[in-house]
């Protein structure tokens, strides 16, 4: 919490309730910045102190926390309601647009005080919440920039008012209509892309990273984990499972999430199988196929017939999963039954095809209903955009956006962290009520 020294015990509105206001005190009493505060200050050392680091700071999260697009509208913001202009210990004075870029500009050129506070808040959170960080789910989050796009060849040198960062994304959405038709369309931008994990129950941030809009998921998911593991092992441990849209379809990655944690992945597939290959024999048998998904068939020796066998759960300990014959566990009559080799089930090695065959099994009822959590990392995407304004910002830069998605995600966090020790449970998720 960055504490304004000398405050007055009692003021002109101190009569008056906070209303609105009590979103930015849950923000700045929970905020771990004390350590920043302090760096920033000895920075300063006896130089002019017009405009204290502390104020400063206050006003810049006050700007996140009311949606203020730029700081010329933060400014007007301050001059006109002294509420708030007390809450960030500022007097009658209002800092001029320098001085925000000055502070600014120490943000910059010290992106690790904003990372130190994002991991902060995570690790309070962790402590706090039950289960928080047990189902984690990752996405990619396109950022336009106003920028406008220049050739190789026009380049010019930065100087903080143009974009020489950003670069061109494309990103295919695919589908099946009701009828079978497929469709297809492609969403190119220019600007930056936020990788984000968050824990997909409660809906907030655990680990981000800033890169350009051309740059590929799976590697950023790669990093991100290491990240994780590095920073938060005890979010590591706990994790169950780590969800992701077909993007993250690696092998390594899938592989790895096992091996290395034990955190079953449940990530989309893409249909990689050329020549319009629908099924494959299994290992050595004769009358047993999948599809790229993983769903596992059976042929009948009698009829040839072909039906889907039953799910029959993962063996940890032998890294297999298990297929029971559908005739024994549905009760169906098979006239191949006592000619069939699998009449007594089967059991298939994750080693058969890492992306194909996970530890949650793609074709089970289970791998369905948890991979409907991964719409969570799209709510929190639609918070960015709507809470925050990334969808209409004047940010131009890779340093500018990386500070500025840290301080978004940290309000975000601090929040929720102000929210859950005052039993304001409901409320976690919300970034608009007061309390």
């Amino acid at each position: 919490m960055a504490i304004i020294p000398q405050q007055r015990l009692f003021g002109w509105d101190e009569i008056e309730k906070l209303g609105d206001l009590e979103r930015l005190q849950l923000v700045l009493e929970h905020m771990p910045d004390e350590g920043m505060m302090k760096m920033l200050e000895c920075e300063r050392g006896r130089g002019r102190n017009d405009y204290p680091v502390r104020a400063v700071w206050n006003s810049i999260l006050a700007g996140i926390v009311y949606q203020h697009d730029s700081i010329e509208s933060l400014r007007r913001e301050l001059s006109r309601n002294g509420q708030l202009r007390f809450m960030c210990g500022l007097e009658n004075d209002i800092p001029t647009a320098w001085v925000y870029s000055r502070f600014l500009k120490k943000l910059l050129g010290r992106p690790e005080y904003v990372d130190d506070i994002f991991n902060t808040l995570v690790s309070e959170l962790k402590k706090l919440i039950p289960g928080f960080g047990e189902v984690l789910a990752i996405d990619g989050k396109a950022i336009d920039t106003n920028a406008k796009s220049r050739k190789k060849e026009d380049q010019l040198p930065a100087d903080g008012r143009r974009d020489t960062d950003a670069n061109f994304g494309v990103k295919t959405y695919r589908g099946k209509l009701e009828n079978g038709t497929l469709w297809e369309k492609a969403k190119s931008w220019f600007g930056y892309k936020l990788h984000l994990v968050i824990d997909a129950i409660y809906e907030l941030p655990v680990a981000f990273s800033l890169t350009k809009a051309s740059c590929a998921e799976a590697p950023q998911a790669h990093q991100l984990l290491s990240k994780i593991a590095k920073v938060h092992p005890e979010i590591i441990k706990d994790c169950r499972l780590f969800l992701g849209d077909r993007g993250y379809d690696d092998g390594k990655l899938l592989s790895r999430l096992w091996d290395e944690h034990k955190i079953k992945p449940v990530i989309d597939i893409c249909n990689h199988w050329k020549d319009g290959e629908k099924t494959r024999l299994l290992g050595n048998h004769t009358n047993i196929v999948h599809d790229y998904r993983g769903t596992v068939y059976c042929y009948c020796p009698a009829s040839s017939k072909q039906r889907e066998m039953a799910y029959g759960g993962f063996e940890k300990d032998r890294e297999t999963l298990k297929y029971r014959c559908p005739a024994k566990h549905y009760g169906i009559t098979c006239k191949g039954q006592d000619l069939c080799n699998c009449s007594q089930g089967i059991r298939i090695p994750l080693a058969e095809d890492r992306r194909v065959f996970t530890p949650l099994a793609r074709s089970s009822y289970s791998w369905k209903t948890e991979y409907k959590k991964r719409t969570a990392v799209e709510r929190v995407n639609s918070r960015l955009d709507v809470s925050f304004g990334f969808e209409n910002h004047f940010i131009k830069g890779m340093r500018k956006m990386n500070v500025r998605c840290g301080l978004a995600l940290c309000v975000m966090l601090a929040m929720a962290l102000g929210r859950t020790k005052t039993k304001q449970f409901d409320k976690m998720r919300s970034l608009v009520k007061s309390a």
